[in-house]
């Protein structure tokens, strides 16, 4: 723990989203109701995917993988999240710390390329259906999403390494409601630089790269939907692009503030409550937006419910 008359930081204390009782009372609730709701989609999801053999498609499989990152995602920061609001006492252990920033970087960067590869598989489903079957194959779909777990792993562990390396003596209270790298950042005892250009090299690769991909897709589906004659389909597609936009916007348009910008010396509520949408609102939207909203989905839902 010591080292010479300098001790090392045991445990920090996360000042979380407000300081008012009332308003933490009021912040349970709707956390709460957000996390059950995350919750209760994404198993929905995994669960109506594996039981019904109609959603044994490309498109359903990465929605798993997806499914299974949100619940990674929001388990890694909710839960104790509702603890604090309920307590007093707003610690956790440096071990604590340091898992949840894995768990929450790992789920988070498979989640932005899982984004990618959904937006690849829609795609060549929509401007190459002819060759969808021969390009997305099953063993083709096995490696897109290795290949996002991976690199997923690989951005949190070069995040997490240059984060959690360096040395935290003295200051201990994060302005922030989970552990997350530009936060706690801020609290190391020494330079900062080289852990700064880390997250800001791993946000180009896993925020930049694949957004850029997304945006390309998008460009040419919609290119080719303008393009189409029956009116319904292509209301049909507009409607879906727009949805699953709205979730990349949201998801990385935040991700990108958090991450991609000179690292300021203070985390004010604006940050805070940024993060709150990549963090957690993403989670509860992603199994609405992707999927119950689809007649596949919805005939599963009542075949698992026998009617």
């Amino acid at each position: 723990m010591g080292e010479g008359n300098q001790t090392f930081v045991a445990e920090f204390v996360l000042l979380g989203l407000s300081q008012d009782p009332e308003i933490q009372i009021l912040l349970f609730c709707v956390f709460l109701i957000i996390y059950l709701l995350s919750v209760f989609g994404n198993l929905l999801i995994i669960i109506l995917i594996q039981t019904d053999s109609r959603l044994h498609t490309p498109m359903y499989f990465f929605l798993t993988n997806l499914s299974f990152a949100d619940l990674c995602f929001s388990t890694s920061i909710v839960p104790q999240m509702l603890v604090h609001f309920l307590v007093k006492k707003k610690t956790i252990s440096f071990a604590g710390c340091s898992l949840q920033i894995v768990v929450f970087l790992l789920a988070g960067c498979s989640e932005c390329a899982l984004l990618a590869v959904m937006s690849y598989d829609r795609y060549v489903a929509v401007c190459k259906p002819l060759h969808y079957a021969t390009v997305m194959t099953q063993r083709v779909c096995v490696q897109l999403a290795v290949v996002s777990w991976m690199s997923g792993a690989f951005a949190c562990s070069v995040d997490s390494a240059f984060t959690l390396c360096l040395p935290y003596q003295g200051q201990n209270v994060i302005n922030h409601y989970f552990c997350e790298p530009p936060a706690l950042l801020k609290l190391a005892s020494a330079d900062t630089y080289s852990a700064e250009m880390a997250l800001f090299s791993m946000g180009v690769v896993i925020l930049l790269a694949p957004v850029s991909l997304i945006l390309v897709s998008y460009w040419h589906i919609v290119s080719t939907v303008v393009r189409m004659q029956s009116g319904e389909g292509r209301l049909k597609v507009f409607s879906t692009c727009g949805s699953h936009l709205t979730v990349v916007v949201l998801y990385y348009g935040s991700g990108i503030f958090a991450y991609m910008r000179p690292n300021s010396r203070a985390m004010n509520e604006k940050d805070k409550v940024i993060s709150v949408f990549y963090s957690v609102m993403t989670s509860v939207l992603n199994p609405i937006i992707y999927s119950l909203r689809n007649k596949d989905v919805k005939g599963a839902l009542r075949k698992l419910a026998g009617r």
